[in-house]
């Protein structure tokens, strides 16, 4: 596996074996990514993972235990609030409950059209947190992590890994924290960091 491949904890929520079990191999195979997908065969043992981890996403077959209540489930567990979900369909399934999912797979789907789909989902889902951030004249929270990681001397790639972003998008956050702070090196960052408190002077202490 490359160390270039981006890592995803994915989640299989579906009561078939075989169509869990196909579905996760899929996803191993999918390139540019490093995915060690999670299977679980009902509501409730999702219900027990989720309180204990935090994927990045859950793929639900809508017709789990009968029908999956992706709203009450949200509800339940806001921790997961940037959860993406995306449907796995195995039959003829109602549109109004798809359109509670960000993407949906088809067991039909081959490898390409399901790679394709988890890049689209994954780029719209940089895009709104780039468009978000550029409204704003205060760091955001994205920002605030990606300052914490490039004044403990870490690289776009290595933040791109971190926090499962692409490294053009981290370089469009780090010119976005530049404008906003008028900060233009390293020095400056590490000084607004520390007088913020998004690091501990031990923590950089070998990078001064």
């Amino acid at each position: 596996m490359s160390s270039n491949n981006l890592s995803l904890k994915i989640v299989v929520a579906e009561s078939s074996v075989i169509i869990r079990s196909g579905v996760s191999a899929v996803l191993r195979r999918i390139p540019n990514f490093d995915i060690h997908p999670v299977e679980v065969n009902s509501a409730e043992g999702l219900g027990h993972y989720a309180n204990l981890h935090q994927p990045d996403i859950i793929i639900i077959n809508p017709a789990l235990d009968g029908w999956f209540n992706l709203p009450a489930f949200k509800a339940e567990h806001p921790r997961l609030a940037g959860v993406k979900y995306i449907a796995l369909i195995s039959l003829v399934t109602n549109n109004n409950v798809l359109k509670e999912y960000d993407e949906r797979f088809s067991i039909c789907d081959d490898l390409d059209i399901i790679t394709a789909k988890l890049n689209s989902l994954l780029r719209n889902d940089e895009e709104e947190e780039e468009e978000k951030d550029n409204e704003s004249d205060t760091l955001s929270q994205r920002e605030k992590e990606i300052v914490t990681c490039v004044v403990k001397g870490m690289t776009n790639k290595a933040i791109a890994e971190k926090l499962f972003l692409s490294i053009h998008t981290v370089i469009t956050h780090r010119r976005n924290i530049a404008r906003k702070l008028q900060i233009h090196s390293p020095a400056g960052l590490t000084i607004y960091a520390i007088v913020n408190k998004l690091v501990e002077l031990s923590d950089i202490r070998e990078k001064l």
